[in-house]
């Protein structure tokens, strides 16, 4: 039996209520403040790890050792650019819409936090865990493209509003697949609750992947192209196309402004890829195959390392596409989404409710 990390909020729970005697308003308001500053420093712990990870990668595809300066291996040089970031100076657009501008980041970092705090890390160690969690999933990482539209637009600059508008339909069109194959998963484990998601692949060869068959794997593959488009991540980096549009959307943005934009597209890597992880791989379920003594020796495995195993074994693969495969054009991005990718999600979807109902699944 894997550890439940309710144990040990329950554990808290109880040293603030009964311990230290605290009413029911300040140990609910220390216990928020506690989960705040936990998913801020794992959010700039991984955002630091990511960044890392991907310059290594990047020179690896490209026979380089990328950076090796700062530190032993470079581990360093990730610290260094964040101190730059910090304090380069925050200048104002003339003629931007002010307001748009400034509250553009905001949008996009708080739909990152919004989507990154309902990633189950073990068991019983979830932030939000709702019965309706993967539509809220869907809803709240839908605010992330009003941040890269409205930093477009407010920025007075050509190349942004074009990459604005580029981005935005992008983002729009791939949330169709995104929901799609996750409505998938629904009819397959029958809940939306994140926690049920991954309980119901919990046993010999459970988890969805696996026991949904064919359909299971298209729809996983499907949604590592999607999720890809939908972080705006190479080869659907059309938004930011250094080679035409300088930087696109943010441009104009320094310092923190674009520090915001530079955390949050590593950070929807990594919440893509967990949810991936979640939803068809069995999120932090152990490999179990009915043998009583490797299925024991797999449960000895915390939950948290094979959660994190299985989303950087999949960011891996999203980086080996980046630099693997050349930019595509605004028409090829929507041609593949709109003439296979979506009629392919339906098709799935319906062979995934035609098994459920004849139970053919595992």
């Amino acid at each position: 039996m894997m550890f439940d990390f309710s144990i040990v909020t329950t554990a808290i729970d109880s040293l603030l209520r009964q311990t230290l005697g605290l009413g029911d308003f300040w140990s609910i308001l220390i216990e928020c403040v506690l989960v705040g500053v936990g998913i801020l420093t794992a959010y700039a712990l991984i955002a630091i790890a990511l960044i890392f990870m991907e310059r290594k990668v990047c020179a690896y595809f490209q026979c380089r050792l990328g950076p090796m300066r700062v530190g032993p291996w470079g581990i360093f040089q990730v610290f260094a650019d964040v101190l730059k970031m910090l304090i380069k100076e925050i200048f104002v657009v003339d003629r931007a819409d002010k307001m748009l501008y400034y509250i553009a980041p905001f949008l996009v970092i708080i739909a990152s936090v919004g989507t990154f705090s309902f990633l189950p890390w073990n068991m019983g160690a979830h932030i939000l865990d709702f019965n309706v969690g993967l539509f809220l999933i869907t809803a709240i990482s839908s605010i992330g493209v009003l941040g890269v539209f409205l930093a477009g637009w407010g920025s007075n600059n050509k190349y942004s509003v074009v990459s604005a508008m580029r981005g935005a339909v992008q983002m729009i069109s791939y949330e169709m697949s995104l929901g799609l194959c996750l409505i998938s998963a629904v009819v397959l484990t029958g809940t939306m609750q994140v926690s049920g998601i991954v309980e119901a692949q919990v046993g010999p060869w459970s988890w969805l992947i696996i026991k949904g068959h064919v359909p299971a794997i298209l729809a996983f593959l499907v949604f590592l192209v999607a999720g890809n488009a939908e972080a705006n991540r190479g080869p659907f980096d059309l938004a930011e196309a250094e080679s035409e549009l300088t930087a696109g959307y943010h441009t104009e943005y320094s310092g923190m402004g674009f520090g915001f934009y530079y955390l949050a597209e590593y950070l929807n890597l990594f919440v893509i890829s967990g949810i991936a992880s979640t939803v068809f791989l069995g999120g932090w379920a152990p490999l179990n195959i009915g043998i009583e003594g490797f299925d024991n020796l797999m449960n000895l495995i915390p939950g948290f390392i094979w959660f994190f195993g299985k989303t950087f074994a999949v960011v891996w693969i999203l980086m080996w596409v980046r630099w693997t495969f050349p930019r595509l054009r605004i028409d090829q991005i929507l041609t593949l989404e709109w003439k296979y990718l979506m009629p392919l999600s339906l098709i799935i979807l319906v062979l995934m409710t035609v098994c459920v109902a004849l139970g053919f699944h595992g």
